[in-house]
């Protein structure tokens, strides 16, 4: 009985103790989102591994990947600034921890070409994601700054890459897609033209973060979570074919075709992330949460200082 109760009292402490960056197992949802894929380069470069890590990578579509989180299949996620506003308003407690990328143009609007101005697509079909999705939330922002609301249109739910099929095979008036799934839209110019980008509304920017019990209970890999993401924008920047040729084959692109996607963003290294969190991040915050509100993806503001762990960034 005694030798029962100190393995029951070892145990316990065992499952108490903060785990420590040492083969800690760890998933994380993502989608084939360019800025994402230097994720991807950590984990089949070994970077992650050399790290103590034992990182799971999901493809999970970003409008289902707040229940992934919630059933416990995933600890930590990749995905925009505004969508975390969303899940902890929604009862899916999550922190972002670093910032991953910028989208200078990687993120757009396409339109037929007969469409002179964003304002004229008053009583037009537009495919997009789900709400509570960063398409769908970019759609509420460009109709927004150009006098329109979600309300004003018609909207379609496709996924981005289907998004970018459907309006290239003629179907919808407009689409909103994003890279590499916008260069669809590119390739055809015959088809309709990309009418508006985060160059002209530079409201995309993508995150990394964890449920407050995966940050809490294992911080040594949260730690090596930020600086594996650091050490793989390094590689990029070290070798950058290399790079692109394995984070290319994640998504079925060749290294170039990659390329020419990445060039339309900007992963942040860690002084941008420190200057990010710093504040532009709460300024962007207020007005992408007023936003939620008005579109009604969200009832109440979560406390905004709830939603970031600067701490793994220093």
């Amino acid at each position: 009985m005694r030798s029962l109760g100190i393995f029951a009292a070892t145990a316990a402490l065992l499952v108490s103790a903060p785990a420590l960056a040492d083969d800690v197992k760890v998933g994380i949802g993502i989608s084939g989102w360019t800025g994402f894929a230097p994720l991807t380069l950590a984990s089949q470069a070994g970077i992650f591994k050399k790290n103590g890590l034992d990182v799971t990578i999901k493809k999970i579509p970003q409008k289902d990947r707040h229940l992934a989180i919630a059933s416990g299949d995933v600890q930590c996620a990749a995905t925009t600034v505004e969508t975390w506003i969303s899940w902890n308003a929604n009862g899916v407690a999550t922190k972002q921890i670093f910032q991953l990328d910028r989208s200078y143009g990687a993120d757009g609007m396409a339109t037929r070409n007969d469409v002179a101005a964003i304002k004229d697509l008053k009583g037009k079909t537009i495919a997009a994601s789900a709400p509570g999705t960063s398409p769908y939330f970019a759609l509420a922002w460009m109709l927004k700054k150009n006098g329109l609301s979600i309300k004003d249109v018609t909207v379609v739910n496709l996924e981005p890459a289907a998004a970018a099929q459907a309006f290239v095979s003629g179907q919808n008036d407009a689409a909103m897609t994003y890279e590499p799934y916008l260069s669809t839209v590119r390739a055809a110019p015959d088809k309709g033209k990309i009418i508006a980008t985060t160059l002209d509304y530079p409201m995309v920017m993508d995150t990394f973060g964890c449920t407050p019990k995966f940050l809490t209970d294992n911080p040594k890999a949260a730690q090596a979570l930020a600086d594996s993401y650091f050490e793989a924008a390094a590689m990029i920047e070290k070798d950058q074919a290399k790079s692109y040729e394995i984070m290319g084959a994640d998504v079925k692109q060749s290294g170039e075709q990659f390329g020419n996607s990445a060039k339309y963003l900007r992963w942040q290294d860690k002084a941008a992330n420190q200057k990010f969190f710093a504040g532009e991040f709460l300024a962007f915050n207020k007005e992408a949460a007023d936003l939620l509100l008005e579109i009604g993806i969200i009832k109440s503001v979560p406390k905004i200082d709830d939603l970031f762990d600067a701490s793994f960034i220093k």
